[in-house]
């Protein structure tokens, strides 16, 4: 046993009642009733002791009870020379009960002490402790010291398998307050996983659609402005009106994806390459089920994706493809290029498409890759599974 160990106190959750269960609760009360009934029941009975004393053995009896309770508060708080003082106070009083003609109450008292030297106190104080309440005991017990040796003895092992066992109970209480703790914590990141998944889906399904019909209904004030004719300005106006549809479908989808009501992940690529035009699909492997935010990260990428080929490459053809692999699950999105001029859906967005989709892949552990390639540009997503 190191040098830090016998100096260490037992914890505070050990010298606490706390986490006993309510039969031991019970089992400790009993055994102080039991020791004050014998305290006074001696006192009551010893015959040879001066009439004053037994008078005066009630208010004794109670010096003992709080000194005894003081004792407690004192160890629980960890204050040795304050407990050391209150020790030595419980041994006088044996010692006066003993000089008086107590006998029982004084060896009660002695036991008492020795056994909660060792369960409560350092054991660098709790060793001398001890030894001076069985030295006491010792030598006014009348047994043979055969007799002698095994109460004492037992003791000091009754003494330390309390402290043990307290120390048993401590580090059950520190560890289940640990795992409340780690509880709270995992339902807190929980919960702010979750915000940040509500805030992808916000931004990924209103952003590109708010910025698009903003950038119709814009041109439309300036047509309205210029005097355009009236064909122009319903254009705009009508183009604005498929944007706030598209944004609400994608509402209702991401809606029923955080309730995890989605679609099959092959039905909704087909459903979007057949709303794009002008794209392919192709599956590749054999299909396996999918996290709910894997799938969705799969859904918005392809969305972000084939939204930036019609924003920054009108009239190009797009592919897609989506592997199952043995260790991944892979997505490519290739365009060919622009054949039109640009449009007004160019400057349109808030600027963070690919950041999104990066956000998305990292989350999975996987990586996102956007580029140009020898035509066109290439956006690919990788996760493991």
């Amino acid at each position: 046993m190191s040098q830090r160990d016998v100096r260490a106190w037992p914890s505070r959750e050990a010298l606490s009642r706390e986490g006993l269960t309510r039969a031991r609760r019970m089992l400790s009360w009993l055994v102080r009733v039991v020791v004050i009934a014998i305290l006074l029941w001696s006192a009551v009975t010893q015959r040879d002791v001066p009439g004053w004393a037994v008078v005066a053995a009630p208010t004794g009896l109670v010096v003992a009870g709080v000194a005894a309770w003081a004792f407690y508060r004192t160890t629980l708080q960890h204050r040795l020379w304050p407990s050391l003082g209150l020790f030595a106070l419980l041994l006088a009083l044996a010692v006066a009960a003993q000089a008086i003609g107590f006998d029982r109450p004084a060896v009660v008292l002695w036991c008492g002490c020795a056994v909660t030297a060792l369960e409560r106190l350092p054991l660098v104080a709790a060793a001398p402790a001890t030894a001076v309440s069985l030295v006491a005991f010792v030598l006014v017990n009348n047994d043979s010291w055969l007799t002698t040796s095994a109460i004492a003895v037992g003791l000091c092992l009754s003494g330390y398998v309390l402290r043990l066992d307290a120390e048993a109970r401590g580090s059950a209480q520190r560890l289940l307050v640990q795992e409340r703790a780690a509880r709270k914590a995992e339902a807190e990141s929980a919960a702010l996983a979750e915000r940040s998944r509500i805030a992808r889906e916000i931004h990924d399904v209103l952003a590109h659609s708010l910025s698009a019909q903003l950038v119709h209904l814009e041109a439309a004030r300036l047509l309205i402005e210029r005097g355009a004719d009236r064909e122009q300005i319903l254009d705009r106006v009508v183009a604005a009106r498929g944007m706030a549809r598209d944004g609400l479908d994608e509402t209702r989808q991401a809606l029923s994806a955080l309730r995890g009501e989605m679609t099959p992940l092959e039905d909704f690529l087909r459903d979007l390459v057949v709303s794009a035009g002008g794209t392919t699909l192709a599956v590749e492997g054999e299909r396996r089920p999918l996290t709910a935010e894997a799938s969705q990260a799969v859904r918005r990428v392809a969305q972000e994706a084939l939204t930036n080929v019609r924003k920054h490459a009108p009239g190009a053809e797009a592919s897609m493809l989506l592997a199952y692999r043995r260790d991944e699950v892979a997505l490519e999105i290739s365009d060919s290029g622009a054949s039109q001029p640009p449009g007004d859906l160019t400057v349109s967005g808030s600027g963070y498409g690919l950041l999104g989709m990066r956000e998305r892949a990292e989350l999975l552990g996987g990586s996102l890759e956007a580029g140009p390639q020898e035509e066109g540009f290439v956006v690919r997503l990788r996760f493991p599974v």
